[in-house]
């Protein structure tokens, strides 16, 4: 049995398929910058909310 997540990558175990989930989850949050954020990543609006 394998998986599939997208851009045809197989996973062949529930294992590796959670952790590039994980990975991608926590480059989504830390790492991708947005124009909306004013160019900072989610998190380091969130912060700079705070900060505030």
């Amino acid at each position: 049995m394998y998986l599939s997540l997208n851009y045809g990558v197989v996973y062949y175990s529930f294992e590796e398929l959670k952790s590039e989930i994980e990975r991608y989850i926590k480059y989504y949050n830390e790492q991708r910058i947005k124009e909306k954020l004013g160019w900072m990543s989610p998190v380091q609006y969130r912060l700079s909310l705070l900060a505030a």
